[in-house]
């Protein structure tokens, strides 16, 4: 139920009433005068059943609009929450993308960011239905700057690392693993790879330059890794110009504490996790012995279907 802006109290008495949301009209534009003092606001409502105007005058006094309940999982980037947000019904997906160029709400902390990819802190957000994509990426750049602070206070910046680094660090680390206990120690790896000007060659940021073409198809190819981007990690030293992914708490913290490893290498271990190594040989080792599980993990599926 809509209730414009601008409406009387008792133009507002009519819509409840023929809403059937109150019984009475008139009982609900007495109680309007009575409490004057009181300003009802304009939104939506919604009201599954018939309430006492004393409710539902509360309800509208303290402006409890209608709102759609958002979850946006750590490490979407903005391209994916445009696309929850889209489907959602909230904003359109190519509203939200212009707005996410404006890096007004965060430029005192990344001041070179091309948008504010990185700064929107996955959680469950309430938004009303009318909102505009301002609006919701003021409310996501404000919750990281709440989380931000918590727990820049707990680690203080060393080093004097910006903060736009220590962000795109951590959504290359949110990317690369699910696993909590070895986001440090990744974040110790490409800190190892940065110190010796070695290429970061991370996967996720060729897979973030495919996206932003529109050229990415579920499946990464040795072709990809040549990708013209200055957010291909492979073609390009240190870090890209920004991140790849809105990271979540534990990846900020790896980022800030990145475990004091002497591993420069990782592969996937087909179990989630990855096999860490210190040199190129072990790497290889490394690599052989995830295609070999690859190989036995694939050939028990077909057998384990069978009646």
């Amino acid at each position: 139920m809509e209730i414009p802006k601008g409406s009387s109290a008792r133009t507002i008495a009519r819509i409840l009433a023929d809403q059937g949301v109150v019984r009475s009209q008139w009982t609900f534009a007495l109680l309007c005068r009575t409490r004057s003092n009181r300003r009802l606001q304009a939104g939506e409502y919604y009201f599954d059943h018939p309430q006492t105007a004393f409710n539902v005058f509360d309800t509208l006094a303290a402006g409890k609009v209608f709102e759609l309940t958002v979850t946006v999982p750590e490490g979407y980037n903005l391209m994916q929450i445009a696309d929850l947000l889209a489907e959602g019904k909230l904003v359109s997906r190519e509203d939200f993308l212009a707005a996410a160029r404006d890096t007004t709400p965060i430029r005192d902390l990344a001041p070179t960011a091309p948008s504010v990819e990185g700064f929107l802190f996955p959680a469950t957000y309430e938004f009303p239905r009318h909102i505009t994509s301002a609006k919701i990426i003021g409310e996501m750049t404000q919750h990281f700057r709440t989380e931000w602070s918590a727990l820049t206070a707990a680690t203080p910046l060393a080093n004097g690392r910006a903060a736009q680094n220590i962000v795109t660090l951590a959504s290359l680390v949110e990317s690369e693993t699910p696993k909590m206990d070895e986001r440090p120690i990744i974040a110790g790896v490409f800190q190892n790879r940065l110190r010796i000007g070695m290429a970061l060659a991370c996967d996720p940021t060729v897979v973030y330059a495919l996206e932003q073409k529109g050229a990415y198809d579920g499946t990464l190819t040795s072709a990809d890794m040549h990708v013209d981007s200055p957010y291909n990690t492979y073609r390009n030293r240190g870090l890209p110009p920004g991140p790849i992914a809105n990271p979540g708490e534990t990846a900020l913290r790896a980022a800030l504490q990145p475990a004091t490893v002497d591993y420069l290498y990782f592969v996937a271990d087909t179990q989630g996790g990855h096999f860490f190594s210190k040199s190129f040989a072990e790497h290889i080792r490394n690599i052989a012995r995830y295609h070999q599980l690859l190989a036995q993990k694939n050939a028990k599926e077909p057998a384990q279907k069978r009646p």
